[in-house]
């Protein structure tokens, strides 16, 4: 059995769907109060920002903004996605919940870790009926907002809890996703990890991952094959 830390936005989840439209309509009342130029974004420069937590992102985004003001747009961003998730315009890539299913009926332990908030994953929790195919859920709003890598101890803690070892090197964990933060924690902590290249990051960001993943079938092949090796 393996421990797979699945990233979400951009690993399972087409983002972009939900979160273009939610930061042009913060980004358009920005230009309302008089707090930014028009400007017209790209795909690409919108799409960078993901992964990235609320917070981190707005302190990268709009440093010259006041504390509070941040927090308001990050909530303007996180409220339309949401009214965008419940009219159903949030979509996971094609053939996720097939690759989750197989995953989870093969034995593996499957564990969400986001740097969302705690009210977007419950969302899509309902949304995608989540809870069918993970069997750990893990946010960053849950934990203050500490990087991925912060939260992995209290994932390793849980996880040996439930196996009731001792052994670290038992544990086969894998951590999986799209962007720097996904291979950091891997890095971190001497995890091999999957860099899943269809997502938002860029070849930099993914240039030390163990492996590299260009489609959901590649990367269930790739699991396949560490877990009849071994680690």
């Amino acid at each position: 059995m393996l421990n797979l830390i699945f990233d979400y936005d951009g690993t399972l989840h087409n983002t972009m769907d939900i979160y273009e439209p939610a930061f042009k309509k913060a980004y358009h009342e920005m230009i309302s109060a008089g707090l930014r130029s028009p400007k017209n974004f790209s795909r690409e420069e919108i799409s960078r920002w993901l992964g990235y937590s609320a917070i981190d992102m707005w302190n990268s985004f709009a440093p010259d903004l006041k504390p509070e003001q941040r927090l308001y747009y990050s909530n303007v961003v996180g409220q339309e996605m949401y009214r965008l998730i419940k009219e159903g315009a949030a979509h996971l890539y094609d053939g996720a919940k097939n690759l989750l299913s197989e995953l989870r009926s093969q034995g593996h332990r499957l564990i969400f870790l986001s740097n969302c908030k705690i009210a977007y994953m419950e969302t899509h929790k309902e949304i995608f009926l989540l809870d069918d195919y993970f069997h750990m859920f893990y946010c960053a709003e849950n934990f203050g907002w500490v990087p991925k890598e912060e939260i992995f101890h209290t994932i390793f803690a849980d996880v040996k809890k439930l196996e009731g070892t001792d052994d670290p090197s038992s544990l086969r964990f894998i951590a999986i996703g799209d962007r720097f933060h996904d291979i950091h924690l891997a890095n971190c902590h001497g995890l091999p990890s999957i860099g899943c290249t269809y997502g938002f990051g860029t070849p930099e960001e993914l240039s030390s991952a163990t492996y590299l993943a260009h489609s959901l079938y590649e990367l269930k092949n790739i699991i396949d094959t560490i877990n009849k090796r071994g680690l």
